[in-house]
Protein backbone atom coordinates (compact mmCIF):
# COMPACT_ATOMS: atom_id res chain seq x y z
CA UNK A 1 0.00 0.00 0.00
CA UNK A 2 2.75 2.19 1.04
CA UNK A 3 4.58 1.24 -2.31
CA UNK A 4 1.27 2.92 -4.47
CA UNK A 5 0.91 5.86 -2.47
CA UNK A 6 4.97 6.88 -3.05
CA UNK A 7 4.45 6.21 -7.24
CA UNK A 8 0.87 6.15 -8.36
CA UNK A 9 -0.66 8.38 -5.84
CA UNK A 10 0.95 11.46 -6.92
CA UNK A 11 1.57 10.42 -10.82
CA UNK A 12 -1.24 12.99 -12.36
CA UNK A 13 -0.54 15.71 -10.09
CA UNK A 14 2.99 15.32 -10.27
CA UNK A 15 3.02 15.36 -14.06
CA UNK A 16 1.11 18.20 -13.92
CA UNK A 17 2.90 20.36 -11.74
CA UNK A 18 6.20 19.55 -13.48
CA UNK A 19 4.41 21.05 -16.51
CA UNK A 20 3.31 24.33 -15.33
CA UNK A 21 7.21 24.36 -13.37
CA UNK A 22 8.51 24.55 -17.12
CA UNK A 23 8.69 28.43 -17.01
CA UNK A 24 9.91 28.93 -13.53
CA UNK A 25 13.36 30.57 -13.73
CA UNK A 26 16.16 30.89 -10.63
CA UNK A 27 17.16 33.66 -9.12
CA UNK A 28 19.12 36.82 -10.81
CA UNK A 29 23.05 37.15 -11.78
CA UNK A 30 23.20 33.09 -11.58
CA UNK A 31 22.00 33.42 -7.79
CA UNK A 32 19.85 30.67 -6.32
CA UNK A 33 17.40 33.88 -5.21
CA UNK A 34 16.91 37.91 -5.85
CA UNK A 35 18.46 40.42 -3.63
CA UNK A 36 15.40 40.04 -0.83
CA UNK A 37 16.22 36.60 0.09
CA UNK A 38 20.03 36.52 -0.69
CA UNK A 39 20.09 39.25 2.00
CA UNK A 40 17.82 37.17 4.21
CA UNK A 41 20.01 34.08 3.77
CA UNK A 42 22.99 36.04 4.66
CA UNK A 43 21.65 37.36 7.61
CA UNK A 44 19.94 34.17 8.99
CA UNK A 45 23.18 32.60 8.39
CA UNK A 46 25.51 34.79 10.04
CA UNK A 47 23.25 34.38 13.09
CA UNK A 48 23.57 30.75 12.48
CA UNK A 49 19.95 29.72 11.87
CA UNK A 50 20.86 26.89 10.48
CA UNK A 51 17.15 25.01 11.45
CA UNK A 52 13.58 25.31 10.18
CA UNK A 53 12.67 28.95 11.23
CA UNK A 54 9.54 31.37 10.97
CA UNK A 55 10.85 34.90 9.96
CA UNK A 56 8.50 37.70 10.25
CA UNK A 57 9.56 41.44 8.83
CA UNK A 58 8.45 43.90 10.24
CA UNK A 59 9.26 46.13 7.59
CA UNK A 60 6.68 44.49 5.20
CA UNK A 61 4.25 44.13 8.38
CA UNK A 62 4.51 47.62 9.25
CA UNK A 63 3.29 48.53 5.41
CA UNK A 64 0.37 45.85 5.97
CA UNK A 65 -0.29 47.51 8.89
CA UNK A 66 -1.20 50.84 7.64
CA UNK A 67 -2.78 49.66 4.83
CA UNK A 68 -5.51 48.36 7.60
CA UNK A 69 -5.38 51.10 9.66
CA UNK A 70 -5.51 53.95 6.98
CA UNK A 71 -8.98 51.47 5.71
CA UNK A 72 -10.97 51.28 8.84
CA UNK A 73 -10.22 55.04 9.97
CA UNK A 74 -11.65 56.09 6.15
CA UNK A 75 -14.35 53.50 7.69
CA UNK A 76 -14.80 55.08 10.77
CA UNK A 77 -14.69 51.91 12.50
CA UNK A 78 -12.63 49.87 15.21
CA UNK A 79 -9.77 47.33 14.36
CA UNK A 80 -10.16 44.21 16.49
CA UNK A 81 -6.91 41.72 15.86
CA UNK A 82 -7.62 38.34 15.58
CA UNK A 83 -4.96 35.98 17.74
CA UNK A 84 -5.41 32.83 16.55
CA UNK A 85 -3.71 34.33 13.63
CA UNK A 86 -0.77 36.45 14.99
CA UNK A 87 -0.20 33.54 18.31
CA UNK A 88 2.59 35.22 19.63
CA UNK A 89 2.15 37.66 22.69
CA UNK A 90 4.88 40.03 21.55
CA UNK A 91 3.33 40.15 17.94
CA UNK A 92 0.39 40.67 18.83
CA UNK A 93 1.15 43.36 21.07
CA UNK A 94 3.33 44.73 18.71
CA UNK A 95 0.51 45.22 16.07
CA UNK A 96 -2.05 46.43 18.55
CA UNK A 97 0.39 49.74 19.69
CA UNK A 98 1.28 50.19 15.45
CA UNK A 99 -2.67 49.74 14.78
CA UNK A 100 -3.29 52.01 18.18
CA UNK A 101 -6.17 49.12 19.03
CA UNK A 102 -6.49 47.39 21.96
CA UNK A 103 -9.52 44.90 20.99
CA UNK A 104 -9.13 41.07 19.85
CA UNK A 105 -10.95 38.22 18.67
CA UNK A 106 -9.92 34.95 21.02
CA UNK A 107 -10.40 31.45 19.29
CA UNK A 108 -8.78 29.38 21.83
CA UNK A 109 -9.59 29.01 25.56
CA UNK A 110 -5.67 28.44 26.61
CA UNK A 111 -5.08 31.55 24.49
CA UNK A 112 -7.74 33.49 25.71
CA UNK A 113 -6.32 33.15 29.44
CA UNK A 114 -2.61 34.10 27.91
CA UNK A 115 -4.45 37.23 26.20
CA UNK A 116 -5.89 38.35 29.33
CA UNK A 117 -2.65 38.15 31.27
CA UNK A 118 -0.95 39.67 28.62
CA UNK A 119 -3.23 42.65 27.79
CA UNK A 120 -5.14 43.17 30.68
CA UNK A 121 -6.87 46.78 29.21
CA UNK A 122 -8.19 44.54 25.92
CA UNK A 123 -11.24 44.17 25.36
CA UNK A 124 -12.01 40.77 23.76
CA UNK A 125 -14.81 39.09 21.48
CA UNK A 126 -14.74 35.20 21.21
CA UNK A 127 -14.47 34.42 17.27
CA UNK A 128 -16.85 30.97 17.74
CA UNK A 129 -19.01 29.87 19.98
CA UNK A 130 -17.16 28.13 22.86
CA UNK A 131 -18.37 25.15 24.80
CA UNK A 132 -19.43 25.33 28.09
CA UNK A 133 -17.13 23.28 29.62
CA UNK A 134 -14.26 26.00 28.41
CA UNK A 135 -16.25 28.80 29.35
CA UNK A 136 -16.25 27.19 32.69
CA UNK A 137 -11.92 26.73 32.28
CA UNK A 138 -11.44 30.20 31.32
CA UNK A 139 -13.12 31.41 35.07
CA UNK A 140 -11.34 28.71 36.38
CA UNK A 141 -8.34 30.11 35.58
CA UNK A 142 -8.47 33.91 35.33
CA UNK A 143 -5.83 35.49 37.25
CA UNK A 144 -4.43 39.31 36.79
CA UNK A 145 -6.63 42.91 36.78
CA UNK A 146 -9.07 41.61 33.51
CA UNK A 147 -12.42 42.07 34.22
CA UNK A 148 -14.46 39.94 32.10
CA UNK A 149 -18.09 41.63 33.24
CA UNK A 150 -17.16 44.68 31.52
CA UNK A 151 -13.87 43.12 28.59
CA UNK A 152 -15.26 40.45 27.59
CA UNK A 153 -17.62 39.82 24.80
CA UNK A 154 -19.11 35.51 24.58
CA UNK A 155 -20.70 34.27 21.67
CA UNK A 156 -23.75 32.78 21.02
CA UNK A 157 -25.39 30.88 18.15
CA UNK A 158 -28.69 29.03 19.80
CA UNK A 159 -30.79 29.32 22.93
CA UNK A 160 -29.10 25.97 24.34
CA UNK A 161 -25.31 27.29 24.26
CA UNK A 162 -27.10 30.80 25.82
CA UNK A 163 -29.22 28.47 28.66
CA UNK A 164 -25.82 26.79 29.50
CA UNK A 165 -23.86 30.00 29.48
CA UNK A 166 -27.03 31.43 31.90
CA UNK A 167 -26.31 28.27 34.29
CA UNK A 168 -22.61 29.24 34.56
CA UNK A 169 -22.98 32.54 35.06
CA UNK A 170 -25.59 31.58 38.00
CA UNK A 171 -22.65 29.34 39.16
CA UNK A 172 -20.27 31.68 39.43
CA UNK A 173 -22.20 34.60 40.31
CA UNK A 174 -21.09 36.95 37.27
CA UNK A 175 -22.35 38.59 34.46
CA UNK A 176 -21.46 37.51 31.00
CA UNK A 177 -21.81 39.81 27.91
CA UNK A 178 -23.72 37.94 25.32
CA UNK A 179 -22.94 38.57 21.32
CA UNK A 180 -24.99 37.12 19.23
CA UNK A 181 -23.45 35.28 15.73
CA UNK A 182 -25.58 35.91 12.56
CA UNK A 183 -25.22 33.82 9.55
CA UNK A 184 -24.83 36.12 6.82
CA UNK A 185 -24.45 33.37 3.90
CA UNK A 186 -21.38 32.02 5.19
CA UNK A 187 -23.85 28.95 6.52
CA UNK A 188 -21.34 28.36 9.12
CA UNK A 189 -23.94 28.18 12.25
CA UNK A 190 -25.15 31.35 13.53
CA UNK A 191 -28.63 33.10 13.66
CA UNK A 192 -30.33 32.27 10.20
CA UNK A 193 -31.07 34.49 7.68
CA UNK A 194 -34.67 33.22 7.23
CA UNK A 195 -37.94 33.50 9.11
CA UNK A 196 -36.85 30.96 11.47
CA UNK A 197 -33.80 32.62 11.94
CA UNK A 198 -35.80 36.00 13.19
CA UNK A 199 -37.50 33.34 16.09
CA UNK A 200 -33.94 32.04 17.11
CA UNK A 201 -33.05 35.54 17.25
CA UNK A 202 -36.30 36.37 19.48
CA UNK A 203 -35.91 33.48 21.54
CA UNK A 204 -32.30 34.29 22.58
CA UNK A 205 -33.08 37.95 23.29
CA UNK A 206 -36.04 37.29 25.71
CA UNK A 207 -33.64 34.48 27.39
CA UNK A 208 -31.22 37.99 27.95
CA UNK A 209 -33.68 40.61 28.55
CA UNK A 210 -35.01 38.02 31.34
CA UNK A 211 -31.49 37.64 32.94
CA UNK A 212 -30.24 41.16 33.47
CA UNK A 213 -28.07 39.79 36.42
CA UNK A 214 -26.53 37.51 35.06
CA UNK A 215 -26.58 38.14 31.24
CA UNK A 216 -26.10 41.73 29.08
CA UNK A 217 -26.47 41.98 25.50
CA UNK A 218 -23.45 43.53 23.67
CA UNK A 219 -23.92 43.16 19.41
CA UNK A 220 -23.64 41.03 16.93
CA UNK A 221 -21.11 39.52 14.72
CA UNK A 222 -21.85 38.33 10.82
CA UNK A 223 -18.57 37.20 9.69
CA UNK A 224 -19.08 37.01 5.74
CA UNK A 225 -15.69 35.74 3.55
CA UNK A 226 -17.88 34.29 1.24
CA UNK A 227 -18.90 37.56 -0.48
CA UNK A 228 -15.00 37.51 -2.31
CA UNK A 229 -14.71 33.59 -2.67
CA UNK A 230 -17.75 33.10 -5.01
CA UNK A 231 -18.14 32.40 -8.43
CA UNK A 232 -18.29 35.94 -10.21
CA UNK A 233 -21.42 34.56 -11.85
CA UNK A 234 -23.20 34.42 -8.32
CA UNK A 235 -22.23 38.62 -7.93
CA UNK A 236 -19.58 41.01 -7.32
CA UNK A 237 -18.04 41.38 -4.02
CA UNK A 238 -19.90 44.37 -3.90
CA UNK A 239 -23.37 43.18 -4.63
CA UNK A 240 -22.71 40.07 -2.46
CA UNK A 241 -21.48 41.93 0.88
CA UNK A 242 -24.64 44.00 0.31
CA UNK A 243 -26.37 41.19 0.63
CA UNK A 244 -25.09 39.98 3.56
CA UNK A 245 -25.38 43.41 5.30
CA UNK A 246 -29.07 43.25 4.55
CA UNK A 247 -29.13 40.02 6.26
CA UNK A 248 -26.98 41.83 9.24
CA UNK A 249 -29.35 45.36 9.14
CA UNK A 250 -32.65 42.89 9.65
CA UNK A 251 -31.75 41.31 12.62
CA UNK A 252 -30.57 44.96 13.90
CA UNK A 253 -33.88 46.17 13.09
CA UNK A 254 -35.66 43.19 14.78
CA UNK A 255 -33.88 44.27 18.06
CA UNK A 256 -34.45 47.99 18.19
CA UNK A 257 -38.09 46.85 16.91
CA UNK A 258 -39.06 44.03 19.70
CA UNK A 259 -36.27 44.65 22.39
CA UNK A 260 -35.58 48.16 22.22
CA UNK A 261 -34.16 48.01 26.39
CA UNK A 262 -31.53 45.93 24.74
CA UNK A 263 -30.43 48.47 22.74
CA UNK A 264 -27.92 50.52 25.32
CA UNK A 265 -27.42 47.91 27.29
CA UNK A 266 -23.48 48.79 27.19
CA UNK A 267 -23.85 53.14 27.49
CA UNK A 268 -20.05 53.20 28.93
CA UNK A 269 -18.06 50.08 29.20
CA UNK A 270 -14.59 50.73 28.02
CA UNK A 271 -14.12 49.13 24.75
CA UNK A 272 -17.56 48.86 23.31
CA UNK A 273 -18.30 52.19 20.96
CA UNK A 274 -20.66 52.96 18.13
CA UNK A 275 -24.23 52.25 18.46
CA UNK A 276 -25.07 53.27 22.21
CA UNK A 277 -22.36 50.56 23.04
CA UNK A 278 -22.73 47.39 21.15
CA UNK A 279 -20.04 45.62 19.05
CA UNK A 280 -21.47 45.36 15.69
CA UNK A 281 -18.76 43.14 14.33
CA UNK A 282 -18.37 41.91 10.69
CA UNK A 283 -15.36 41.09 8.08
CA UNK A 284 -12.14 39.56 7.93
CA UNK A 285 -8.76 39.72 6.23
CA UNK A 286 -10.21 39.09 3.02
CA UNK A 287 -13.13 41.66 3.10
CA UNK A 288 -11.97 44.31 5.85
CA UNK A 289 -11.60 46.78 2.32
CA UNK A 290 -15.02 46.18 1.56
CA UNK A 291 -16.73 47.76 4.76
CA UNK A 292 -15.28 51.41 3.70
CA UNK A 293 -18.73 52.36 2.59
CA UNK A 294 -21.59 50.36 4.82
CA UNK A 295 -22.04 52.31 7.82
CA UNK A 296 -23.91 49.40 9.87
CA UNK A 297 -21.02 47.75 11.28
CA UNK A 298 -18.32 49.50 13.58
CA UNK A 299 -16.10 46.81 14.45
CA UNK A 300 -13.81 44.87 11.71
CA UNK A 301 -11.70 42.13 12.52
CA UNK A 302 -8.48 41.63 10.32
CA UNK A 303 -5.42 38.90 11.58
CA UNK A 304 -3.86 36.91 8.82
CA UNK A 305 -4.04 39.44 5.99
CA UNK A 306 -1.20 41.27 8.16
CA UNK A 307 1.47 38.79 7.44
CA UNK A 308 -0.12 37.70 3.92
CA UNK A 309 0.90 33.96 3.59
CA UNK A 310 0.16 32.85 0.14
CA UNK A 311 -4.00 31.63 0.28
CA UNK A 312 -3.86 35.24 1.04
CA UNK A 313 -3.07 36.59 -2.10
CA UNK A 314 -6.61 37.95 -3.06
CA UNK A 315 -7.79 41.21 -5.19
CA UNK A 316 -8.66 42.64 -1.84
CA UNK A 317 -5.03 41.59 -0.64
CA UNK A 318 -3.38 43.25 -3.66
CA UNK A 319 -1.43 46.15 -2.12
CA UNK A 320 -0.56 43.95 1.07
CA UNK A 321 3.55 42.63 1.06
CA UNK A 322 4.45 39.17 2.05
CA UNK A 323 5.99 39.58 5.49
CA UNK A 324 6.46 35.73 6.89
CA UNK A 325 8.66 32.69 5.41
CA UNK A 326 10.00 29.60 6.42
CA UNK A 327 13.48 29.19 5.83
CA UNK A 328 15.36 26.07 6.02
CA UNK A 329 18.67 24.77 4.75
CA UNK A 330 19.60 22.34 2.44
CA UNK A 331 20.98 18.93 4.25
CA UNK A 332 22.34 17.37 0.53
CA UNK A 333 21.84 17.31 -3.20
CA UNK A 334 21.50 14.18 -5.16
CA UNK A 335 21.38 14.87 -8.92
CA UNK A 336 18.68 14.39 -10.93
CA UNK A 337 15.06 12.50 -9.26
CA UNK A 338 15.79 8.90 -8.87
CA UNK A 339 12.31 7.39 -7.31
CA UNK A 340 12.50 4.10 -5.45
CA UNK A 341 11.56 1.49 -7.34
CA UNK A 342 11.90 3.48 -10.69
CA UNK A 343 15.94 4.06 -10.26
CA UNK A 344 17.30 4.84 -13.39
CA UNK A 345 13.88 4.94 -15.06
CA UNK A 346 13.33 8.18 -13.30
CA UNK A 347 15.33 10.30 -15.56
CA UNK A 348 11.89 10.33 -17.94
CA UNK A 349 10.37 13.18 -15.34
CA UNK A 350 13.97 14.62 -15.34
CA UNK A 351 13.84 14.60 -19.16
CA UNK A 352 10.10 16.30 -19.03
CA UNK A 353 10.87 19.24 -16.42
CA UNK A 354 14.28 20.75 -16.27
CA UNK A 355 13.13 22.06 -12.66
CA UNK A 356 13.38 17.83 -11.30
CA UNK A 357 17.24 17.43 -12.73
CA UNK A 358 18.50 18.52 -9.32
CA UNK A 359 17.06 16.64 -6.00
CA UNK A 360 17.34 18.59 -2.82
CA UNK A 361 16.50 17.10 0.91
CA UNK A 362 15.87 19.86 3.38
CA UNK A 363 15.79 20.05 6.89
CA UNK A 364 12.18 19.68 8.23
CA UNK A 365 9.12 19.48 5.65
CA UNK A 366 5.59 18.79 5.00
CA UNK A 367 4.54 22.09 6.01
CA UNK A 368 1.53 24.38 4.95
CA UNK A 369 3.39 25.98 2.85
CA UNK A 370 4.75 27.00 -0.97
CA UNK A 371 8.25 27.40 -2.32
CA UNK A 372 9.33 30.36 -2.90
CA UNK A 373 12.84 31.00 -3.20
CA UNK A 374 14.59 29.86 -5.28
CA UNK A 375 12.44 30.44 -8.29
CA UNK A 376 11.47 27.24 -9.97
CA UNK A 377 11.98 25.29 -6.76
CA UNK A 378 8.91 22.75 -6.11
CA UNK A 379 7.95 19.63 -4.49
CA UNK A 380 8.39 16.24 -5.73
CA UNK A 381 4.40 14.88 -5.48
CA UNK A 382 6.21 11.72 -6.57
CA UNK A 383 8.71 10.50 -4.17
CA UNK A 384 5.93 11.73 -1.25
CA UNK A 385 6.55 14.21 1.74
CA UNK A 386 8.17 14.08 5.09
CA UNK A 387 8.66 16.19 8.12
CA UNK A 388 12.15 15.46 8.36
CA UNK A 389 13.96 15.61 5.23
CA UNK A 390 11.58 16.25 2.12
CA UNK A 391 12.75 16.40 -1.05
CA UNK A 392 12.28 19.34 -3.34
CA UNK A 393 13.27 19.75 -6.72
CA UNK A 394 14.69 22.61 -9.04
CA UNK A 395 17.15 23.48 -12.05
CA UNK A 396 20.76 22.75 -11.78
CA UNK A 397 21.36 26.17 -12.73
CA UNK A 398 19.43 27.67 -9.76
CA UNK A 399 23.36 26.86 -8.24
CA UNK A 400 21.79 25.92 -5.17
CA UNK A 401 24.38 23.86 -2.70
CA UNK A 402 24.18 22.10 0.61
CA UNK A 403 24.04 24.62 3.37
CA UNK A 404 22.12 26.51 1.35
CA UNK A 405 18.78 28.18 2.52
CA UNK A 406 15.92 27.67 0.52
CA UNK A 407 12.28 29.94 2.09
CA UNK A 408 8.37 28.96 1.76
CA UNK A 409 5.73 31.01 2.08
CA UNK A 410 2.89 29.65 4.83
CA UNK A 411 -0.43 29.05 3.09
CA UNK A 412 -2.08 30.12 6.50
CA UNK A 413 -0.51 32.12 9.38
CA UNK A 414 -2.62 30.00 12.70
CA UNK A 415 -1.39 27.24 12.81
CA UNK A 416 1.91 27.42 10.77
CA UNK A 417 3.27 29.65 13.29
CA UNK A 418 2.92 27.48 15.76
CA UNK A 419 5.21 24.95 14.39
CA UNK A 420 8.88 26.62 14.70
CA UNK A 421 9.87 28.14 18.54
CA UNK A 422 10.46 31.75 18.58
CA UNK A 423 9.76 33.31 15.39
CA UNK A 424 12.64 35.01 13.90
CA UNK A 425 11.83 39.17 13.66
CA UNK A 426 14.22 40.87 10.94
CA UNK A 427 13.62 44.82 10.42
CA UNK A 428 16.31 46.37 7.38
CA UNK A 429 17.53 42.68 6.30
CA UNK A 430 18.85 42.05 9.93
CA UNK A 431 17.35 39.71 12.75
CA UNK A 432 16.44 42.31 15.65
CA UNK A 433 14.38 39.90 18.02
CA UNK A 434 13.07 36.70 18.55
CA UNK A 435 9.63 36.35 19.98
CA UNK A 436 7.77 33.20 21.74
CA UNK A 437 4.79 31.77 20.09
CA UNK A 438 1.82 30.99 22.58
CA UNK A 439 2.01 27.65 23.78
Amino acid sequence: MRRRSLLLGGLGTGVLAAAGALALRPGDNGQPHDAYFRGLQTELKRQGLMRPCMVIDLDRLDHNIAEVTQSVARGGKHLRLVEKSLPSPRLLDYISRQAGTRRLMSFHQPFLNHDVLDMPDADILLGKPMPVAMAATFYRDLRGAFDPARQLQWLVDTPARLREYLALAQGLGTRMNINIELDVGLHRGGVPADEAGGRVLAALLEIIAAHPRELAFSGFMGYEPHVVMLPGLLGSPDELLAQAMAVYQRRVDQLRRTLPELWPALPQAPGHDGARGLTFNTAGSPTYRLHERERLSNDISVGTGLLKPSHYDLPTLATHQPAVFISTPVLKTTGPVRLPGLDDASRLFSWWDVNQRETLFIYGGNWLADPVSPAGLQANGLYGRSSNQEIVNISPSAGVRVDDLVFLRPTQSEAVLLQFGDLVVVRGGKVVDTWPVFS
